[in-house]
């Protein structure tokens, strides 16, 4: 089972989630909803800052994967972005992808209340 680690408080996280949910296929996914549930994040040593700043997905084989790979790990999955997920996979696609991913989480993560604040009680 491939479990993916989410910001439920975060709107356009919380949408796009949503969708992967209602498009995938019976018991591929485990969804984990970090802001609700934060035990998860013990067993793959995880503070909720790291966490919330991007996705992280752990595959089937128990191996974790963040951001762009995360999603490339989802998507593969799902059958209406089996394509993008190649399509990303292509080297200079997915360094651009990178870099951009990184920028967008990090602003992301910056504008919203409950992140900042898990960043402060993580440093405590």
């Amino acid at each position: 089972m491939i479990t993916v680690l989410f910001d439920g408080k975060c709107s356009l996280c919380e949408k796009e989630i949503r969708y992967y949910q209602k498009i995938a296929p019976e018991g591929i996914f485990r969804w984990c909803d970090i802001t609700i549930d934060r035990s998860i994040l013990d067993q793959y040593n995880l503070v909720q800052s790291q966490a919330l700043l991007y996705l992280h997905v752990k595959d089937d084989k128990g191996n974790m994967h963040i951001g762009v790979d995360a999603f490339i790990i989802i998507w593969s999955k799902l059958q209406k972005f089996k394509i993008l997920a190649k399509i990303i996979s292509f080297p200079l696609i997915y360094q651009v992808a990178k870099v951009i991913y990184r920028i967008f989480a990090k602003i992301r993560f910056n504008n919203l209340d409950h992140c900042k604040i898990s960043l402060r009680h993580d440093k405590k």
